[in-house]
């Protein structure tokens, strides 16, 4: 095979003619000018969804699939046979930078706050799906991700259907969090009619898969089954990150339930007088014309089933226009559009693709 200039893969003149190929064999014949992509944290929900979309993705090769730790032992994805045969190895910066021009960290926080300033300064682009740089205030962020001293020079706010221009432009996309990315669908463009006037209380039930695959007490089968708990209130990070999108305050109340994904929010907005049920789905409608993961069902309220392993957020609402009251329920796959699906769709706006490539 012949290699192509760097940062870019491309066919040589051998032809494969094993039909049994691996996972990176089906790589090095990959078609002239892909760009290079490799997952650390690959091991997480998130990561082993990263790796099932790139794997499929057709404007890009997937070149390497690490863990979260240097020291960790190489191993297969059993789920991902076929799709991607090649072992999960240990983090290894050096062999990221030379073998991928972006790198996707679904690392813990402050992994990521540590590793991507790295890739950075080597040239690599970043795609990050923690929380490390997200919040741009300097008081919050040394309050809820104590490890990101900084935000390196680059960064944009990854919420692809209001954050397009940044992200094409951008050395690091600081994805959103699964529940923000609910909230904010909901909420911007009503915010920026000027329709909410008071309080705005985001009730937030996830599946357990959002706590992440570190097993405790909280994710144990056993304390879920047949339950449903709030935590985090009024002590979750997600609460500054919708906070300062939306840019006022936000009553933030998280739940866990016993599915293994998705989330549904029941949001209460307090409206301005006089706002009909009419304006609120104009706003909607104007503002999601053209996105092709947002889906408006009005009235007909949307459910978790209808969104799980897909990348769209669906948004119902209804309007008390003599009380000035609003509900909206969103749902999304947090392991897709609250994660993996929506860092592959910054991927595609990054490189200039439509943003389906690769998720429908």
């Amino acid at each position: 095979m012949a290699i192509a200039a760097p940062g870019r893969v491309t066919d040589g003149t051998d032809k494969a003619t094993d039909t049994t190929a691996t996972a990176a064999e089906r790589t090095a014949a990959a078609p002239a000018a892909r760009t290079r992509v490799a997952v650390a944290g690959a091991t997480g929900y998130a990561g082993q969804e990263l790796v099932r979309l790139l794997a499929r993705h057709p404007g890009v090769a997937l070149t390497a699939a690490m863990s979260s730790g240097a020291t960790s032992t190489p191993r297969p994805l059993p789920a991902l046979a076929r799709i991607w045969d090649e072992a999960v190895t240990p983090l290894d910066i050096d062999h990221l930078v030379a073998s991928a021009d972006i790198v996707f960290l679904a690392l813990p926080e402050a992994a990521s706050a540590e590793v991507a300033p790295k890739l950075l300064e080597r040239g690599a682009r970043v795609i990050d799906l923690s929380g490390a740089f997200r919040i741009r205030d300097v008081a919050d962020r040394r309050r809820w991700y104590p490890a990101t001293t900084s935000l390196p020079d680059g960064t944009a706010y990854g919420l692809p259907e209001r954050d397009a221009a940044a992200i094409g432009g951008a050395r690091l996309v600081s994805c959103p969090g699964c529940y923000p990315t609910a909230a904010l669908l909901a909420l911007e463009p009503l915010e920026d009619a000027g329709f909410i006037e008071g309080a705005v209380v985001v009730d937030a039930k996830s599946g357990i898969s959002g706590a992440g695959k570190a097993p405790s007490d909280r994710t144990h089968f056993s304390e879920n089954h047949g339950s449903v708990a709030a935590y985090g209130v009024f002590s979750h990070r997600h609460n500054a990150e919708i906070e300062q999108e939306l840019k006022r305050t936000v009553t933030f109340v998280p739940h866990l339930v016993p599915l293994d994904r998705g989330i549904l929010e029941t949001i209460y907005v307090s409206l301005k007088p006089g706002t009909t049920e009419a304006q609120v789905g104009r706003a909607l409608e104007v503002a999601y014309r053209q996105a092709a993961f947002v889906r408006l069902t009005g009235a007909a309220l949307p459910e978790i089933k209808h969104v799980a392993h897909t990348n769209f957020c669906d948004i119902g609402w209804k309007v008390d226009e003599g009380r000035n009251r609003l509900a909206l329920i969103v749902v999304l796959d947090n392991l897709l559009k609250g994660a993996a699906g929506q860092a592959v769709q910054n991927l595609n706006i990054v490189l200039g693709l439509d943003e389906r490539t690769g998720l429908l």
